[in-house]
């Protein structure tokens, strides 16, 4: 169907690597020409071998699950024939053992606040009936075994 890909760069900086002493922050380049810096989650690798301003691959997990939904939900919305305004979610992540003890994210909920505009205004009936289908459409939500949930559909 289609191929993506992401060129993920680290480079060692001064010494103690052997002794896990590293920065471990390192840069993610997409093929439209942006750069974002990352770091591992400060929660799992203190400063100063992380740095808590750069992006961590969790949150990045959480942001992509996120945008694959708010995607999906304006094209469905836009199908309906509800003018969409301003699609804002506070998504948030949680991470927990798995059976082996291994940490995963488990559950990943998300916050979705819509402004709409237009006489044709969906009721709350219909914002959960698109907010299944996004969720059943969503590239990523299909890739993945976290438990994806939505608080408060309605706007």
């Amino acid at each position: 169907m289609s191929e993506h890909k992401a060129t993920v760069d680290w480079q060692r900086s001064g010494t103690g690597f052997l002794e896990g002493r590293y920065s471990r922050e390192h840069t993610w380049h997409f093929d439209g020409g942006a750069t974002v810096p990352a770091s591992p989650s400060p929660s799992v690798v203190p400063a100063p071998w992380s740095n808590p301003a750069h992006v961590d691959p969790e949150e990045a997990f959480v942001a992509a699950v996120a945008s694959c939904h708010l995607l999906t939900y304006l094209y469905l919305a836009s199908r309906a024939g509800f003018q969409v305004d301003r699609y804002q979610d506070e998504a948030t992540g949680v991470m927990r053992p798995n059976a082996a003890g291994v940490p995963w994210m488990a559950t990943i909920t998300l916050h979705p606040r819509i402004t709409y505009s237009g006489d044709h205004q969906p009721t709350p009936d219909d914002e959960q009936r698109l907010h299944h289908q996004a969720h059943e459409q969503c590239f990523i939500a299909n890739s993945i075994k976290t438990q994806v949930t939505i608080s408060n559909p309605a706007s």
